[in-house]
């Protein structure tokens, strides 16, 4: 067995009356789903890993290296978002180029890095647009290169491609699964949908007012769910019993 990639050991984390309380173990190139209801604390577990938010208490370590103190920008992880950040006044290789030097003082190398990485995107010849002028999901491909030249060994994904139809979510899922194999990334995806994780996930953790109940193969977690709390999530109609 691999040794983790991504490991959130005793992590903390208030707000309100809230209490987020968590660990997680993500192995090296695995790729996980976190699962769970609107605001069991998916969206929140993520933001404590990057560094967005700092816990009261715990280690966050990638690759067995303690980031806890890191800023976000220092830490070896990228984040997508369903806001992909892209910057309108540039084209689609700059914005890429930004994951190289945020300043663009490129060398040649540099622009075939960027142009290479659009071309695992399958947007070389979109290389000069700019993303006005491209679809939600050429966006998305953008941002996703730029997470790639970016060369961070954790990739963490809090619902990028939530706005996309069926069809362009399952590809680009699909695409992101084909590139982290690719690149041995470890990667963190929050999804809402099972269906998501089903598609690309090796493993499944669930949460549920901030803590996770329960991590464990895909398939087995969710085609045989024995939590009250999954069966409820899973099928909201069903009766799971007394909690």
């Amino acid at each position: 067995m691999s040794s983790p990639g991504l490991e959130l050991d005793g992590i903390v984390f208030r707000q309100g009356g809230w209490t987020l309380a968590a660990d997680l173990v993500v192995r090296r190139g695995e790729l996980l789903a976190l699962i769970g209801a609107s605001g069991a604390g998916k969206s929140t577990l993520l933001s404590l890993a990057a560094g967005f938010e700092r816990p009261l208490s715990g280690r966050i370590l990638v690759n067995g290296r303690a980031v806890t103190d890191l800023p976000p920008a220092s830490r070896p992880i990228t984040t997508l978002f369903q806001e992909h950040n892209l910057f309108a006044h540039l084209s689609a290789l700059d914005n890429v180029a930004l994951g190289l030097d945020p300043g663009l003082r490129l060398t040649a190398a540099d622009r075939r890095t960027a142009q290479e990485a659009l071309s695992r995107v399958e947007l070389e010849t979109m290389a000069h647009r700019r993303p006005g002028k491209l679809s939600g999901g050429e966006r998305q491909r953008v941002a996703i290169a730029r997470a790639l030249v970016m060369k961070r060994p954790v990739l963490l994904l809090d619902e990028p491609f939530a706005a996309l139809g069926p069809a362009l979510r399952r590809a680009m899922l699909d695409l992101v699964s084909r590139l982290a194999r690719e690149s041995g990334l470890t990667v963190v995806m929050v999804s809402h949908d099972p269906a998501d994780a089903r598609r690309i996930a090796d493993t499944v953790a669930f949460m549920d007012d901030g803590r996770i109940l329960l991590t464990g193969p895909t398939d087995s977690v969710l085609d045989s769910p024995v939590l009250p709390e999954l069966v409820r999530y899973l099928d909201p109609d069903s009766d799971p019993g007394p909690p």
